[in-house]
C-alpha cells in the first residue's frame, strides 16, 4: 500500500507553527517570570487594608492600582497555581520591592505583626521648621529630606492638581516654606518609621480638606483668597490667647487691613527673620526689615505676609472665614489669657498702662 505524502508546503506550514507555539509559550513563560519580579528595587512603602469577605483574587486589582504588582492577570494565575492560605484580613504595611511571592506570603500572616504603627502629633501654631524637626525625630526622614520636599516644583504641582484648596500661589519663590498653613496640625497614626515625607503631607493635607470642606462656599464667596485667609488664621493662632476671642483678633486684623493699617504683629516679625518666639529677642535691625512676612514697617500697611506664619488650628481658620464685626483697632491680652479690645491707640495704651499697675500685665 503506497504511503501518503505530506506536501512540503504542509510540511513547511506545520513546522512554522510549532515554531510559533514554542515561542509564545517562552514568551509567555519570561512574561510570567516577570510579572512575579517587584515593581522596584527602591524601598516604597504602601499601605494597604483587606476588609473581611475578600480573597487573595479580589484584591488583585487593588495591588495593581497600588502599584505593587506588574499585571493583575500573572498575579491572579501564580495565586490560582499556588493555592495560598490563610488569607487575612487587616492593614498590611507592603513594598513595591516585595514581588509577587513575598507578597503573598506576607498577606497569609497576621497583619498586626507588620503593623508597627507609629503616632506622630503635630501641635497647633508650629511652624513649618518645627513640623520638620518633628518629622525627623519621629521617622527615617531628615529635615533636610523634608524641607528639599517643600521645593519640589513637580511634586507640588500634583498636589495642586489633587487639591482644590491649592493653586500656584504657593509656588511662589518668596514664600518660605511652600504648604507652610495647609498641613492641619493633629496626631497621625502611620504604618512605621519609614513613612515618606509625601505620606505625611498628604494624610494632613486630606484632612485639611475635611476641615475646610463646610466652608467652601463661604471661602469661594469672600473677597479674600483662601490663601490671604489661611495666612490671617496663622497669625490670630499665635496672637490670640483665648480661643473664644479669635473672632474678635480677626475682626481687628480685618479693620486695620481694609483702612490701610499694618497689622503690626510681632508674631509675623519673628517669622520674617526666622526666629521662634522663645529662642531670643529681636534685634532692632529684624524689626525695622522691609520684608514680605514682617508687618511692622509702614511698607506693610494694608497688607497681609506673603504667606502663612504656621499652621493653625480649626478655630482660628474660622475666625478667618467668620471674623467678628466691630469697631476695634487694637487688642491686648493679660497674663491670664483674657484679651481687652480697644477702638483707639490712647485706649489701647490705657488698657496697657491699667494691666500693668493692677500686675495682669503679661512678662517673658
Amino acid at each position: 500500500m503506497a504511503k501518503r505524502r505530506i506536501k512540503p508546503g504542509v510540511k513547511k506550514g506545520l513546522f512554522g507553527f510549532i515554531v510559533f507555539v514554542i515561542i509564545l509559550i517562552i514568551a509567555l513563560y519570561f512574561l510570567y517570570e516577570w510579572g512575579l519580579k517587584p515593581v522596584t528595587n527602591v524601598n516604597t512603602p504602601v499601605e494597604i487594608t483587606i476588609d473581611s469577605g475578600e480573597t487573595y483574587l479580589t484584591i488583585g486589582k487593588t495591588l495593581k492600582e497600588k502599584g505593587l504588582i506588574h499585571s493583575e492577570l500573572v498575579y491572579k494565575i501564580y495565586v490560582k497555581l499556588n493555592k495560598p492560605t490563610n488569607f487575612r484580613a487587616g492593614t498590611f504595611s507592603l513594598n513595591k520591592n516585595m514581588g509577587v511571592k513575598k507578597l503573598v506570603d506576607t498577606l497569609a500572616t497576621d497583619p498586626t505583626a507588620t503593623h508597627d504603627t507609629i503616632t506622630i502629633t503635630f501641635p497647633e501654631g508650629k511652624n513649618m521648621r518645627q513640623v520638620a524637626k518633628i518629622i525627623s525625630d519621629k521617622t527615617n526622614n531628615t529635615e533636610e529630606e523634608i524641607f528639599a520636599l517643600l521645593q519640589d516644583e513637580e511634586y507640588l504641582k500634583e498636589l495642586i492638581e489633587k487639591y482644590w484648596f491649592l493653586d500656584e500661589t504657593i509656588l511662589d519663590e518668596k514664600i518660605y516654606y511652600s504648604l507652610e498653613g495647609y498641613l492641619f496640625p493633629d496626631t497621625y497614626e502611620f504604618m512605621n518609621t519609614n513613612v515618606t515625607g509625601k505620606e505625611i503631607f498628604e494624610k494632613m493635607l486630606d484632612h485639611m480638606e475635611v476641615k475646610l470642606e463646610p466652608y467652601k462656599s463661604e471661602i469661594e464667596s469672600s473677597e479674600y483668597t483662601l490663601h490671604e485667609m489661611l495666612t490671617l488664621a496663622s497669625i490670630i493662632e499665635l496672637e490670640a490667647s483665648n480661643a473664644d476671642d479669635r473672632a474678635g483678633v480677626a475682626g481687628v486684623f480685618y479693620n486695620r487691613l481694609e483702612d490701610g493699617w499694618s497689622l503690626g504683629s510681632d508674631v509675623t516679625t519673628y517669622y520674617a527673620a526666622k526666629v521662634d518666639l522663645s529662642e531670643r529677642d529681636l534685634y532692632q535691625s529684624e524689626i525695622d526689615d522691609v520684608n514680605d512676612y514682617n508687618t511692622r514697617p509702614v511698607a506693610m500697611a494694608g497688607k497681609l505676609p506673603i504667606g502663612p506664619i504656621c499652621n493653625p488650628s480649626i478655630m482660628s481658620i474660622k475666625a478667618a472665614i467668620k471674623p467678628t464685626e466691630h469697631n476695634n483697632y487694637f487688642f491686648v491680652a493679660d497674663k491670664n489669657g483674657k484679651t481687652y479690645f480697644s477702638k483707639t491707640n490712647s485706649e489701647h495704651i490705657n488698657t496697657v498702662n491699667t494691666l500693668k499697675k493692677e500686675g495682669l500685665w503679661f512678662e517673658y
